[in-house]
């Protein structure tokens, strides 16, 4: 793992015109995001030591290094799914390369079926915090005291200086932002009424198949955290809708230029 780690942020080194501050995962909704980077490197990931390869529909495959509101950035424009096959050490892995490259506060994005009675479809949610249904953790097995401790404290995962500093932000663009609890499960299938309804039980406001083990791993590594959800299905409700990936995908696509503006204010802030 740390040869690996090394071998990867040694070739990235060696290919970035400059080392980046902040990271980015660009998950669903925040695709656009890339457009306003300027200074652009673009670093396909089939080119990268020790990388996977993105294989979801809507996930292009490549590194973006750039500046974002005079911020330098390494935008990930494709995530890695435990759905896909991948282990957790693989999912998790760029977020590794990205601690390794200097990269202390990661933003991540992805799209999510939300459970709240008081959520509308494409609604943007800030993830105060998360509840982990994931069936593999990503830091079982052998802890490298190198990347972090063995018992990371998740208290304050998702930073609360950061959450203020984005609630503030939108609150000035005038973009309705929510607030709440982010439930991460394998997937690949979409929820069953009763499990939206068990999710929420629990203390779930939203649920998908991302996000939660890159933000164990950027906490283990000391990296802050910052991320967001579009609301793209419902669920939990009579009746209940029927839900497609393309339909995630067209709310999605209508959420972005919201996600967008927040997201690029909040890289300028920071």
């Amino acid at each position: 793992m740390l040869q690996k780690i090394s071998e990867t942020a040694s070739y990235l080194r060696g290919r970035m015109q400059f080392l980046p501050k902040i990271g980015i995962i660009l998950g669903t909704g925040l695709g656009e995001l890339a457009t306003q980077i300027t200074d652009v490197q673009e670093i396909p990931y089939q080119e990268i030591p020790n990388f996977p390869l993105s294989t979801v529909e809507g996930h292009s495959g490549k590194l973006i290094v750039g500046r974002l509101g005079g911020v330098q950035v390494l935008a990930m424009q494709g995530r890695f799914h435990f759905y896909e096959g991948y282990a957790m050490k693989e999912v998790t892995f760029p977020v590794r390369v990205m601690k390794a490259l200097g990269v202390g506060t990661l933003v991540v994005s992805n799209a999510a079926g939300g459970m709240n009675p008081n959520f509308q479809l494409g609604d943007l949610m800030l993830i105060t915090d998360h509840i982990n249904l994931f069936p593999e953790h990503p830091l079982r097995g052998h802890n490298y005291n190198e990347l972090g401790v063995r018992f990371p404290d998740m208290g304050n995962a998702y930073d609360a200086a950061l959450r203020a500093k984005a609630v503030a932000i939108a609150k000035k663009l005038g973009i309705r932002l929510q607030q709440g609890v982010y439930v991460g499960t394998q997937g690949p299938t979409f929820e069953t009424p009763s499990e939206y309804r068990y999710f929420r039980t629990i203390g779930g406001d939203a649920v998908g198949m991302s996000t939660v083990p890159e933000v164990i791993v950027a906490v283990h590594s000391g990296i802050k955290v910052l991320a967001f959800s579009i609301i793209t299905d419902l669920g939990g409700f009579e009746p209940t809708p029927e839900v497609s990936h393309e339909e995630v995908q067209r709310v999605a696509n209508e959420a972005q230029p919201r996600m967008t503006r927040l997201v690029a204010e909040v890289i300028r802030d920071l």
